[in-house]
């Protein structure tokens, strides 16, 4: 089933061409079906790239999903076209009197600085608060993941010693839990932060479960007892090269950064790295969309509450 996405978004053009089936709203209107209406608030700074990936994954499952794109106000991107801004994008000004069958809010690259001196610190509170009851399910990622554990429980995000950055296994604490359903026992996933939250801090909260971790690189995903909140420290949704890209950019920029681990081939960076989780990532977001979303979220979707 196509994903419905605004006419003219690069992504499709880059979708089409691996076969992908994505819809431009003149086609959707046609079609006499509901379909999830899911936001995506994109913190991160590579805003074509993240939309790619988060689509392609939507994309997987026999689910019609209208997306709209959510930008902050507070701080306006530098890594992007203001006109790709204008034409792609809303703020949450614009849809805060609105209702979305499902949210995800992706990582930042502000995990070094405390939560209250992010720019948009603020506003962000707002659209958790906000997506309480506004929003049936919510997917956090990396940072997200981070600000809205601390924002709704109080959990503190902790500096590493040095950057957690590569391909980890993970295991599936809660195998049988609805969003891990077809997950190996053992799964590999992608990590790329600076800061983590501490298992024992999840533990101690009754209102959180965890269901996958990894002895390396900590908690992976935490859900609520209501299972309408969920939050991935890693980054499922990033392409075979996204590891990569990083790691030459920081290193053509003199800064001292470890080669990712378990990534390059033989730790040969002049291989091409091979996408190792992506039959991990299309679960994690199609039993999300189905289990979490679709088959949860009422069909009058202003009953969400």
């Amino acid at each position: 089933m196509p994903i419905k996405i605004p006419g003219g978004l690069p992504a499709a053009q880059i979708l089409e061409s691996e076969h992908i089936f994505v819809m431009e709203e003149n086609r959707a209107q046609t079609q006499d079906i509901r379909p999830l209406r899911i936001a995506i608030l994109n913190l991160m700074p590579t805003k074509i790239a993240t939309e790619t990936q988060l689509i392609r994954l939507l994309s997987n499952t026999p689910l019609q999903v209208e997306l709209t794109l959510l930008g902050t106000e507070t701080y306006r991107a530098t890594h992007i076209s203001e006109e790709h801004m204008e034409s792609f994008y809303q703020c949450f000004s614009d849809v805060k009197h609105k209702k979305f069958d499902g949210l995800i809010i992706t990582g930042a690259p502000v995990e070094n600085l405390e939560f209250t001196d992010v720019a948009y610190w603020d506003e962000l509170c707002a659209i958790l608060d906000w997506s309480r009851k506004h929003v049936y399910s919510t997917l956090h990622i990396c940072w997200a993941a981070q600000a809205g554990l601390y924002h709704h429980y109080g959990i503190q995000k902790h500096a590493l010693p040095e950057k957690m950055f590569g391909i980890f296994e993970h295991e599936a604490v809660c195998p049988r839990h609805p969003l891990l359903r077809g997950f190996d026992e053992v799964f590999l996933a992608p990590h790329s932060r600076h800061t983590t939250v501490y298992e024992s801090d999840i533990k101690a909260c009754p209102q959180l479960d965890i269901l996958a971790r990894s002895e390396r690189a900590g908690v992976y995903i935490v859900a609520d007892k209501n299972a309408r909140q969920f939050y991935i420290t890693g980054h499922a949704e990033y392409d075979h090269d996204t590891l990569s890209l990083e790691y030459f950019r920081d290193t053509l920029r003199g800064l001292s950064i470890d080669i990712p681990y378990n990534y390059f081939p033989n730790n040969d960076t002049s291989l091409q790295p091979r996408n190792v989780w992506r039959g991990h990532a299309n679960l994690l977001f199609s039993n999300w969309l189905n289990y979490f979303v679709y088959q949860r979220t009422p069909y009058d979707i202003d009953a969400i509450e």
